[in-house]
């Protein structure tokens, strides 16, 4: 097993929950490995919004595959999104999560839900699970279900589907959109597995999910849409002769990340 899949595997298991921040591109995330975040995920909203595409299509696997050739370098473990696997077989998404194991890659996010709204058979994510553990058992596969996501299942349906993907191999399980403290309560006990919430602004605090036992904490797009905010209000700020934010990063800055992955002058202590 590589450094960065024992590190990531590790930081499920530390004594606080692991913050991972979601990144689109390149500089977003050597800007997160600079700033001290310990591992880097990618959102596929970002990846396909860059590309010009729709989310969760599936038709974003080979901008995904260059992200992470880009993405390897860096000097922390880097998780990848690939929605419901870019391909139509349990072996098909195990080969992709075997290339991407290959790039040093140290895990994928893989979800059940659908374009239209509704789950995936979950044998056939169990299966899915199971191909692709077999093909990189190094690689920290984190099963999400959208039961909550897309008002697909309650809490029983949920928890079900956790527990078959616990069965068939997972490492992890992730439950977007789940806000209720009695319910995330209840999916941290349902399974033996580091649970993986979606951090919602308003209804969640990093302390308050700890102690309900959440073992990651995931930003999902939200970076991706405060920095388009960031740059409409800044480019309104220069039409209009408002303030411009102070503390940005330089040319020089981001031409460190770019050339040296992390260590630029953006790092911080």
């Amino acid at each position: 097993m590589s450094t960065h899949a024992e590190t990531f595997r590790a930081l499920h298991h530390a004594r606080r929950p692991l913050v991972l921040p979601n990144a689109w591109d390149h500089a977003s995330a050597a800007v997160l490995a600079a700033a001290g975040f310990a591992a880097i995920g990618t959102t596929s909203l970002g990846v396909a919004a860059a590309a010009g595409k729709p989310d969760a299509t599936g038709d974003t696997a080979a901008e995904t595959l260059a992200l992470a050739r880009r993405l390897a370098g860096l000097p922390c473990p880097v998780s990848v999104d690939i929605e419901g696997g870019f391909a139509d077989t349990p072996e098909g998404v195990a080969e992709i999560a075997a290339e991407l194991a290959a790039l040093g890659v140290a895990g994928v996010n893989i979800e059940d839900g659908r374009t239209d709204g509704t789950l995936a058979d979950l044998g056939e994510r169990c299966e899915t699970i199971a191909a692709v553990k077999a093909r990189a058992p190094e690689l920290f596969v984190n099963a999400r279900t959208d039961t909550y996501w897309l008002g697909a299942g309650d809490l029983g349906a949920t928890t079900a589907r956790l527990r078959a993907f616990a069965e068939a191999g997972t490492d992890g399980v992730f439950v977007p959109g789940v806000a209720a403290d009695d319910d995330v309560r209840a999916l941290v006990d349902a399974v033996d597995l580091p649970l993986n919430v979606l951090f919602l602004p308003g209804r969640h605090t990093v302390a308050g999910l700890a102690a309900l036992g959440v073992r990651r904490i995931s930003t999902g797009s939200l970076l991706l849409r405060a920095a388009l905010h960031a740059v409409a209000e800044t480019a309104r700020a220069v039409a209009t002769g408002g303030q411009i934010p102070a503390g940005l990063p330089s040319y020089t800055d981001v031409q460190a990340l770019v050339t040296a992955g992390a260590d630029s002058p953006l790092d911080q202590p």
